[in-house]
């Protein structure tokens, strides 16, 4: 399976799971009167949202560069994540605004044995499917479907919380547990979105590569710094799955159009196996000076012509 293909199942896999929890819990919920039952049938609302718009990034994303996106469509992944990292806060609010009125106004909660059952199968299913789209985003590096895996694991613990509450409530009757684990709830709902919404926002800023990806990238040109004077203007960033970087690179005089790009061929290359889903542009500059370097390099492929 491509991993454009195993994205987009990934994505669909995470819409009808989100859509089935977030039945039941909304139903549950109303019936049993509780704010942690609701705010997490909320909370897998917003995670069903951005399931799809997980689904509809990752397709957009995989498209081909055309005239009006000549750099591809990569970016729809960072886009993505960020609005998905802007509704988990939305999310947050209306559950402690929620949890508060309920906290006043005591409201007691009812059907509490239905509510762990729910709970229960959320929390399971939702191992499930983000173990599934953790997976998934590490062998494709997309931005979007970790976002959308990030929202399930956040929703495993909030689940497991409520489990916890709920479970609490039956054996001592104390009602007041019940808005308190929605508060807690809203707080990891909370940690959850920053996290998602700095990380896509830095694709959106053009963020620099990391720095064990730029050493990678050293190293290959160190590699090779024999056959050439120097390298400046390393640039890079990512857009979506995709990096891309670019570089001035500067030879000989003496070098020939064919050296200089054989050349550029394999160091683009070797930084291609060692960093997947690259695209690599290097700028080729002549000396323009008889320097010793220049010389050293020039001794350096007068010897492999020998050879």
């Amino acid at each position: 399976m491509s991993g454009d293909i195993e994205k987009a199942a990934a994505a669909r896999l995470s819409v009808w799971s989100n859509s089935s929890l977030v039945s039941l819990k909304l139903v549950v919920g109303v019936l049993m009167g509780s704010v942690g039952v609701l705010s997490e049938a909320l909370h897998s609302g917003i995670d069903l949202v951005a399931a799809i718009i997980a689904r509809y990034s990752v397709k957009r994303s995989a498209e081909p560069a055309d005239r009006d996106h000549q750099y591809g469509h990569g970016k729809f992944e960072n886009m993505s994540g960020f609005v998905e990292g802007a509704l988990i806060f939305a999310v947050a609010a209306i559950i402690v605004f929620e949890a508060s009125r309920r906290l006043l106004s005591m409201t007691e909660v009812e059907y509490v044995p239905a509510g762990m059952a729910v709970m229960a199968v959320s929390t399971v299913v939702n191992i499930c499917v983000s173990r599934r789209l953790f997976d998934v985003a590490k062998r494709t590096d997309s931005l979007a479907l970790e976002a959308d895996a990030c929202h399930l694991r956040t929703d495993v613990w909030t689940s497991a919380g409520v489990f916890v509450a709920l479970g609490i409530i039956q054996v001592t009757g104390w009602q007041y547990v019940d808005p308190i684990v929605a508060m807690v709830v809203a707080g990891l709902i909370i940690r959850a979105a920053y996290s998602i919404t700095t990380r896509s926002a830095d694709g959106l800023l053009d963020r620099t590569l990391p720095e064990e990806e730029m050493r990678i990238v050293k190293e290959v040109l160190i590699k090779h710094e024999m056959h050439f004077v120097d390298w400046h203007r390393l640039r890079s960033r990512k857009t979506g799955s995709e990096r891309q970087l670019d570089l001035h690179v500067t030879v000989p005089s003496a070098m020939s159009v064919s050296e200089s790009h054989d050349l550029v061929e394999t160091m683009e290359g070797e930084i291609h196996r060692k960093l997947p889903r690259s695209t690599i542009v290097i700028h080729v500059e002549p000396c323009e000076k008889d320097c010793e370097t220049c010389r050293i390099a020039e001794s350096e492929r007068a010897s492999r012509k020998c050879k």
